[in-house]
């Protein structure tokens, strides 16, 4: 319980930051959603049109439970797809470090064109080059795979 309420607490400082940059009533796109709680929940608390998607028809129906004024999809994050243009925002907190590292730049140009101009990403990512999987994450007792790149060092594009 301890790890989730420090993972809630770091959301809502990020999330409070990007509610500074968007005006009532923006487009926002929760992308790797889970339950919706705390991301959208909060988003549509501050005035925002909200969709979730996620892999997982289980956080699906949690999320439409939890966060009924949202909009919600089933989807493969790398295979859904939106008009151009669609989004003041797009949000993927800790969802593309389980995407395979091979398919998450076709999918980050796909949340470049869904952007409107001057729209915003906030993402999190992985720190060090790793592909495995963490056979006991979080001692849930339950298999959880990762896929980051290396962030490359400061003054040094990739």
């Amino acid at each position: 319980m301890r790890s989730q309420y420090r993972a809630a607490t770091k959301y809502r400082s990020w999330i409070a930051g990007l509610n500074t940059r968007l005006g009532k009533g923006s487009r926002v796109l929760d992308l790797g959603c889970g339950s919706g709680v705390p991301v959208v929940r909060d988003l549509v608390a501050a005035g925002h049109r909200v969709a979730g998607v996620d892999i997982s028809e289980v956080q699906i129906r949690r999320a439409q439970k939890l966060v009924p004024h949202a909009d919600f999809i089933r989807a493969d994050a790398t295979s859904v797809d939106f008009p151009d243009g669609s989004f003041d925002a797009v949000v993927s907190l800790y969802a593309l470090i389980h995407i395979p590292l091979e398919e998450q730049p076709p999918l980050l140009q796909k949340i470049a064109k869904w952007l409107r101009p001057g729209g915003w990403f906030l993402c999190s990512t992985g720190h060090d080059e790793w592909t495995g999987m963490d056979k006991n994450w979080l001692d849930s007792g339950v298999a959880m795979w990762w896929s980051h790149a290396e962030v490359p060092p400061v003054g040094r594009t990739a």
